[in-house]
C-alpha cells in the first residue's frame, strides 16, 4: 500500500460503511426501488474507470435491434444534466449547439455510434426512471441502463458487471484508497459477468467464483480504424498505424487506453493523461504539440470519447487522429442466448 492509499485508508472503511448500508436499505425497502413495465438490463462494474461499459452498451443495443426489439439507452450523462427527448423523433434529440457541453461525451458517442433510427432512443438525465417512463411512451420495450450497477432507484431485470482484467478490482481497496465503488463481495448481485481486455484470466475467475455463480464471459476491444479529427490537414490522408504518435486522453481508465495501442502495434512516443470528461484548452493543445514534437512523433492520437471535448483546441503543428474501438464478445451467440433466457426468467418470477 502507497503512503496515499494508506492516508485514505479510514475513509474507504467508512466509505465501504456506507456502500454496504445503502444496498441493505434498498433490500429492506427502505429506500425505495421503482420498476417501468419494459424490460431493464444494466451494464456496469465495480470500479471508477472504464472497463468498456460505453463499447459494451453499443454493443448490446446493437444486437437487441437486430433482434428486433425497440430499446432505449439510459444514461446519467455527464453530471447527471437532461436531454431533451422529442416526441416527434425517433431519438433523444440533443437541443444545444454544442451537445457535448451539455450531454457529455458519452452520450454523443452513442449517437454517433447508433445513428437516428425507429428501434433506438437515449434517454439522458440522473432520474432515469423518469426518462425511461417517457420513452416507454414512444414505445421503447426494452433498456439498457448504462452504468448501472451501483443505481439501485431503477429495477433491473438482468445485472451485468463488466471487470477489466488488466485492474478487476481497481487496487483492491474501496474509494478513496483505491477505485471500488464497492466492496468484491457486491459481486452477488450480478446476473452475468463480463472479463474485459482479455480473452482467457483464470486468477480473475477464481476471485469472482468466490462471491458469485454467474455465468462469466470474455471480451476484448478491437480497433476498428484511424480517423482524423482536427489539426492541420494532410494530403493525402495518411497511414496512422505506421506513424509514430503521441497519445493523449480524459477517460477514466488511461492506462488501459494506452496499452490496448501497443497490443494493436501503434507506435506510442509518449503519453499524456488528463481527467475524465477534460475539456480541453488552447494551453492543453500548445503542451501537447509541445511534447509530441519533442517526443518525434507525427501526430496525436486520442480516444473517440475525447475528440467530443477537443472544441476550444486549435492544432496548428501536427494532425490529431482517433482510435475506433469497439468490443467484441467471445461466444457472442451464447451470450446473448444466457441473456435473454435470464430476462425471460426474471420476468417470469416476477409475474408469479
Amino acid at each position: 500500500m502507497t503512503l496515499l492509499e494508506a492516508l485514505g485508508w479510514p475513509a474507504s472503511l467508512l466509505f465501504g460503511g456506507v456502500a454496504r448500508l445503502r444496498v441493505w436499505c434498498y433490500r429492506r425497502s427502505i429506500l425505495r426501488t421503482r420498476r417501468l413495465d419494459s424490460v431493464v438490463i444494466s451494464v456496469g462494474n465495480l470500479t471508477v474507470g472504464g472497463t468498456g461499459k460505453t463499447p459494451m452498451v453499443i454493443w448490446l443495443a446493437e444486437r437487441l435491434i437486430a433482434r428486433g426489439k425497440r430499446v432505449g439507452v439510459l444514461t446519467r450523462g455527464y453530471r447527471g444534466f437532461l436531454g431533451h427527448l422529442s416526441r416527434n423523433a425517433p431519438q433523444a434529440q440533443l437541443s444545444h449547439e454544442r451537445p457535448e457541453s451539455l450531454h457529455g461525451d458519452e452520450v454523443c458517442l452513442l449517437l454517433r455510434r447508433l445513428p437516428a433510427r425507429p428501434e433506438f432512443m437515449i434517454g439522458v438525465g440522473a432520474n432515469r426512471y423518469t426518462r425511461g417512463r417517457e420513452l416507454e411512451q414512444l414505445g421503447v420495450e426494452l433498456f439498457v441502463l448504462d452504468d448501472g450497477f451501483q443505481h439501485l432507484q431503477l429495477a433491473r431485470d438482468v445485472d451485468i458487471v463488466l471487470l477489466d482484467a488488466a485492474d478487476p478490482f481497481g487496487g483492491g481497496h474501496l474509494l478513496p484508497a483505491g477505485r471500488l465503488r464497492e466492496p468484491k463481495s457486491a459481486l452477488v448481485r450480478a446476473d452475468m459477468i463480463v472479463i474485459t481486455r482479455s480473452n482467457h484470466a483464470p486468477a480473475v475467475e477464481t476471485i469472482v467464483q468466490r462471491h458469485t455463480d454467474a455465468p462469466i464471459f470474455y471480451a476484448l476491444t478491437e480497433l476498428e480504424g484511424m480517423s482524423r479529427a482536427m489539426g492541420i490537414v494532410v494530403t493525402p490522408e495518411p497511414d496512422w498505424v505506421t506513424k509514430k504518435l503521441f497519445a493523449f486522453c480524459g477517460i477514466g481508465n488511461p492506462a488501459a487506453f494506452f496499452e490496448d495501442l501497443h497490443r494493436w502495434g501503434l507506435q506510442i512516443g509518449g503519453t499524456a493523461v488528463f481527467r475524465d470528461h477534460h475539456h480541453y484548452s488552447q494551453s492543453d493543445a500548445d503542451e501537447l504539440e509541445r511534447h509530441a514534437l519533442a517526443s518525434g512523433a507525427e501526430a496525436l492520437v486520442c480516444t473517440e470519447k475525447d475528440v467530443f471535448n477537443l472544441a476550444h483546441a486549435q492544432f496548428h503543428r501536427l494532425p490529431v487522429c482517433y482510435a475506433k474501438i469497439s468490443l467484441k464478445v467471445a461466444d457472442a451467440n451464447e451470450f446473448m442466448e444466457t441473456l435473454m433466457n435470464l430476462v425471460r426468467e426474471k420476468r417470469s418470477q416476477a409475474a408469479r
